[in-house]
């Protein structure tokens, strides 16, 4: 596990404290967590591009494959 000094004002530092108390848990966790999220956003976000670059050009491919699927969808499913 790493440490790490952040620098932050005064004023975000006593309003991260307040959040962390108001959830139960320490400055640190909170923090944690929000990197956490950050990091699983980031990720989403990375896959999302690389499959819309593997996708660029094929929009009329596409299109056929969801007529096609429409077509195909029982009366009920539609």
């Amino acid at each position: 596990m790493s440490a790490l000094t952040v620098r932050l004002p005064d004023d975000k530092h006593q309003r991260l404290r307040a959040l962390a108390e108001s959830r139960g848990t320490t400055l640190n966790r909170l923090i944690d967590e929000m990197a956490t999220v950050m990091l699983a956003e980031f990720d989403a976000e990375t896959r999302f591009k690389l499959r819309a670059a593997r996708g660029a050009g094929k929009a009329r491919r596409g299109l056929a494959l969801l007529d096609k699927a429409a077509a195909a969808a029982p009366r009920g499913k539609r």
